[in-house]
């Protein structure tokens, strides 16, 4: 019912947030924390997103095979997965200190919020954006009990890069959305004007990234990370040119999945590599 490769496109920033607000790498136990917060999050986020959209999957083509409208998954199954995964969240807040445990349920708010977002707002590519953004602001808030402005940098591209990524997926339900009268920005805007839209966010992603970079005084890694995940944005963007959706599954699941892991890999190297280097020679 959920995709591992939902996960991976978060994760990774959420590791980059612990790592600089760490200055290092943080403790193994706080990391440990941050995975389970990130798992028990993200499968709240797409198991409450299939229960209340489970009647309209069912009646759109491309998603009516989802294990929930195809009887695959129960809907008591899903509720009582959906309440441990909420609980799972929680705990890994409280673990993780006083400020991510108070801001938990506004975290929440955010990630389910946005499965009821596209029955009144076309905006609600943006609302997953800042789902996911709390990943990075929240690992950050984790090791260092407080937020600064590379943080809010980081969290700020992974905001815009999603909502980028979200606008191109949402192109093949545009006629579905609006037959059915839901909101998105294909379905409001049409097809050329979304694809605008997705790469002027896509170009702020960057520019947030490499505000990122700077005020964390990124090296000659942290860069070329930031350069290859440029190339990967491109990439994205001439897949689906003209909105031509025969390559979406490659520009949305192979390239977004790996653009936090590019970029995360990038920093760990810079920060890893001179405090290894020392010790091999």
């Amino acid at each position: 019912m959920i995709k591992f490769e939902h996960t991976v496109f978060a994760l990774p920033f959420a590791l980059l947030g612990a790592l600089a607000g760490a200055q290092g790498i943080p403790p193994l136990r706080t990391c440990l924390w941050i995975l389970a917060a990130m798992v028990g999050a993200r499968t709240a986020a797409m198991t409450f997103n299939r229960l209340v959209d489970a009647d309209l999957d069912a009646e759109n083509p491309r998603t009516a095979s989802r294990a929930l409208p195809a009887g695959r998954v129960s809907r008591v199954g899903a509720l009582v997965l959906l309440g441990i995964a909420v609980l799972l969240f929680e705990v890994a807040a409280g673990a993780l200190g006083r400020l991510t445990w108070i801001l938990s349920p506004v975290a929440l708010a955010v990630i389910l919020g946005y499965s009821l977002c596209k029955r009144f707002t076309s905006w609600s590519h943006v609302v997953l954006g800042l789902s996911l953004a709390g990943a990075p602001l929240g690992a950050w808030i984790a090791v260092s009990g407080t937020f600064e402005a590379p943080a809010l940098w980081l969290a700020g591209g992974v905001l815009t890069w999603t909502a980028g990524f979200d606008i191109l997926y949402a192109l093949q339900d545009k006629a579905f959305d609006r037959e059915k009268g839901l909101f998105s920005i294909p379905a409001r805007l049409g097809t050329r004007r979304a694809l605008l839209l997705s790469q002027m966010l896509h170009l702020a992603a960057l520019a947030c990234w490499a505000q990122f970079n700077l005020d964390t005084g990124s090296h000659f890694l942290g860069w070329l990370g930031w350069l290859v995940v440029a190339g990967m944005l491109v990439r994205e963007q001439w897949l689906v040119r003209g909105g031509d959706l025969s390559r979406i599954d490659q520009a949305f699941f192979t390239l977004n999945s790996l653009v936090g892991l590019v970029f995360f890999t990038g920093h760990l190297l810079e920060w890893w590599l001179p405090r290894l280097l020392p010790v091999v020679s």
